[in-house]
């Protein structure tokens, strides 16, 4: 790898803790459908595939699922509405988010956002937490014809970046961004305080860091 690695982040449960907004929009939503709230617990475990799936699993676990694909796309927009209406009330970068993200970009590596979160949405939760400066890229859902776990996305963040795999590191929270980052020939370490929907030691991750601060060494390490 060069000097100059480009760093490729998944979004939530990696540089941000949206659990809490993501969870009372989906109550909402419930709440709408005469349905009862989730728990942290259980909408943590749903969190990483987009928010049609969020929707989709949200409501098997509280009841029938949607009549067919159209009712559930007219839920999924209405649940964009319920998020949208205040997706940073509760969102905040993890601790030392923001100290490395600052470091990383004095250092010269390239940054890149890839997230299965719908592109629009991210763009202005980015600018909300005053993140999007940092970012030379940012692929979400909608950017690409498919979403993790395909190769697509990490493949477009890394045209982006006009980086080759070899000189890349994917960062995640979740079995998507390993196997996404697997598939388009990327490394990939695993964060272990998100959302990985189970151990995060069977993620199939290269390394697993237990704070964001510790890019940093991971950096020297790989470089080194």
């Amino acid at each position: 790898m060069s000097k100059q690695i480009a760093l490729i982040f998944d979004l939530d449960g990696t540089l941000i803790h949206s659990l809490p907004d993501l969870r009372n929009a989906l109550n909402l939503l419930l709440a709408e459908e005469k349905r009862r709230s989730l728990g942290e617990e259980e909408v943590a475990l749903m969190i990483g595939d987009g928010v049609r799936m969020l929707v989709a699993q949200g409501l098997q676990a509280t009841g029938a699922a949607a009549e067919d694909d159209a009712a559930l796309d007219a839920l999924t927009a209405r649940f964009m509405v319920h998020y949208e209406a205040a997706p940073a009330a509760e969102t905040r970068p993890y601790p030392g988010v923001v100290e490395t993200l600052e470091e990383l970009v004095r250092r010269g590596h390239p940054l890149a956002i890839c997230t299965n979160k719908p592109i629009s949405a991210t763009m202005d939760l980015l600018r909300m937490l005053e993140l999007e400066r940092f970012f030379d890229a940012v692929i979400g859902g909608g950017s690409t014809p498919d979403r993790k776990p395909a190769p697509g996305p990490v493949r477009a963040a890394l045209d982006r970046l006009n980086a080759p795999p070899a000189e890349a590191l994917m960062i995640g929270d979740s079995v998507n961004d390993v196997l996404s980052a697997r598939a388009a020939g990327v490394r990939c370490a695993a964060v272990t305080y998100g959302y990985p929907r189970g151990p995060v030691e069977a993620l199939g991750a290269d390394i697993l860091i237990d704070s964001f601060p510790e890019v940093l060494g991971l950096l020297e390490m790989v470089e080194g």
